[in-house]
Formats: structure tokens, sequence, C-alpha cells
């Protein structure tokens, strides 16, 4: 059995760097400070949860599942509102192929549950469709758009 725990603030570091993981991106950047900020203040807070699997080396992680819940206006096809959006499913190449990400999501899943959220979105790497797919995911046929605005 994988042994899946809640992150806490002290994981922080160790999300940040399995976020670079999950971008391909070894290299210290702007957003890295802000991600670390953002874990150490909002993991664990209410909204925003993480669950993780520790490497064999203390102080590491081997992968990890992040999701928030995001409150919008009520729909008939989501009468709470309460949204549920996967952004950070990654595993330390060392580690892959283990059935870890598949527990941290599992366990994430179950978090959503608790909180009363009945719809999760994620975006799918070719990689990680069949995962998701297994767990339930579908395909949306509505095409997202995105716009990204300019800083102030």
């Amino acid at each position: 059995m994988i042994d899946v725990r809640a992150a806490t603030a002290a994981d922080a570091e160790e999300l940040v760097r399995l976020r670079g993981v999950l971008f391909d991106d070894a290299e210290p950047g702007p957003w890295r400070a802000k991600a670390l900020e953002d874990f150490r203040t909002g993991v664990g807070s209410g909204d925003l949860a993480a669950f993780v699997v520790d490497a064999d080396e203390p102080g590491r992680l081997a992968a990890s599942a992040v999701g928030v819940v995001e409150q919008r206006v009520a729909s008939p096809t989501n009468p709470s509102g309460r949204t549920g959006y996967i952004f950070g499913v990654a595993t330390d190449p060392a580690y892959r192929r283990r059935g870890y990400s598949r527990a941290c999501m599992q366990r994430l899943l179950a978090w959503y549950q608790e909180q009363n959220v009945t719809r999760v979105d994620l975006m799918a790497s070719p990689e990680g469709e069949p995962l998701y797919a297994s767990l339930g995911f579908v395909r949306r046929t509505d095409p997202a758009m995105r716009l990204t605005l300019a800083r102030p």
C-alpha cells in the first residue's frame, strides 16, 4: 500500500521543486518565489490542498497532487457552485511508474468529496490523460478559451 499524506507548509520547497518537474523547469525563476509563498501560506488552509508521497530520502517528495476549491455561482449542473481544479500532479522522474500519482489523485478526489465538491476540472497532458481517464475524467466538448492580460 502506498502511504499518501496531506502536505504541510514544511513541504513547500519540495512542492515547488515538483512543480518545476511538471514544467521541465530546473532553473530558478520569479514564479518559484511566489509559488513557495503560496504553498507556505495556503496549503492546508481550506481551499488549497496537496497530497504527497514521501521519497526514500528524508525531506524529499516522490509525488504530489495539488488542487483548489473555487466558489462559483450556482448553476443547474453545479447547484453548490463549488468547483475543484487540479493543477499540480507531478512525480519525480526517479519514482515514476509506481502508482504514486494515482494514489495522490485518489486522495485528492476523496478530499474534494469531503469538501462537498461535485465538479473537478484539470488540464491533462498526453502522458497524464490515461490516468485521469481511468479515474473517470472525460474530455469536454466545449472549447476552453483563455486570455492573458498584460501586467499593470
